[in-house]
């Protein structure tokens, strides 16, 4: 199989709708120094066929990868599993990359990348071609995903990684009838030990709904609170701030209480905030379950 440089990844639940999108910006890339990775988790829809139709053009090179459902943290312990070239990022079923940003992400590595960095960063955009938040300081050369927002960036980033080194940091745990653990938790992990590059260009036009996404979350607290227990406890030990240590504390009190775990102030890294946590958790859960029947109301009154 001929040597390329980067994959482009896709999970994909149940998107034969829209996958084609991205198909097609990838199919204009400048260059095609690149594999698509898809990775299908568990869709019933005609997916497999429309990834199968792709493969018979023979336009792009594509490795399909079928596994039952887990969710997106799921899908990207399969990809890293199976990716084999130096770098890899992340395209969602939604999205669709510019057509220069093969170009753009290979000859800026080539150009500046060592081992020194995790990867690089660079920037979302809508479909509309305004940016997701704001683009790098011109002097930020290098930063890691937490001290950019922690002095004061915004917005959704694209992020490539060296494939060797993210698959050195462990996979996302999946914990039995749950779908979710937030992906910056292994990015957060990379965070401690290496910095990325900053490529003030745009990587990827993304489908950004900001209404309902609150909503949206809610009901994820509900449905996945060991993953979320997980997740709260690992960003306690990440995070720097006492205040954001304790709202941290406060989610894995929530999280802890959905999921009927009773260990939870054993298990907790900062016991005594854990502790001064609780009262605030117990609100913050009956706000959850309140939030949630809301909009299950709202949505039957429609």
């Amino acid at each position: 199989m001929e040597i390329k440089t980067l994959t482009v990844f896709t999970p994909t639940y149940n998107r034969a709708y829209c996958l084609h999108k991205c198909y097609e910006s990838l199919c204009r890339q400048t260059s095609k120094d690149f594999f698509w990775l898809i990775i299908d988790d568990g869709s019933d829809d005609n997916t497999k066929e429309l990834i199968e139709s792709w493969i018979n053009e023979d336009r792009i090179t594509i490795q399909y990868f079928y596994q039952s459902n887990q969710g997106m943290h799921g899908a990207h312990n399969a990809a890293y599993r199976l990716i084999k070239t130096e770098l890899n990022v992340c395209i969602d079923s939604d999205d669709f990359m510019p057509d220069d940003a093969v170009e753009k992400i290979v000859t800026f590595w080539q150009k500046n990348g060592s081992k020194k960095y995790a990867g690089i960063i660079g920037l979302d955009y809508s479909e509309e071609g305004k940016i997701i938040g704001t683009k790098f300081p011109q002097e930020l050369f290098e930063t890691t995903l937490g001290s950019y927002y922690d002095q004061g960036g915004k917005g959704d980033k694209k992020l490539v990684y060296r494939t060797e080194l993210i698959a050195e940091y462990p996979e996302y745990p999946v914990f039995e009838g749950e779908k979710y653990v937030g992906l910056d938790y292994k990015y957060l992990l990379i965070d401690q030990d290496y910095k990325l590059l900053t490529l003030n260009e745009n990587l990827c036009f993304v489908d950004y709904q900001v209404a309902g996404s609150s909503m949206n979350m809610f009901r994820q607290y509900l449905n996945n609170p060991k993953g979320f227990a997980f997740y709260r406890k690992a960003r306690m030990k990440m995070v720097s701030a006492r205040r954001r240590k304790f709202i941290e504390n406060i989610h894995y009190v929530s999280s802890s209480i959905i999921s009927k775990n009773k260990h939870f102030l054993r298990e907790s890294p900062y016991k005594l905030l854990t502790i001064l946590a609780i009262p605030p958790g117990i609100a913050l859960t009956v706000y959850i379950k309140y939030m949630v029947a809301r909009n299950k109301q709202m949505k039957m009154a429609k």
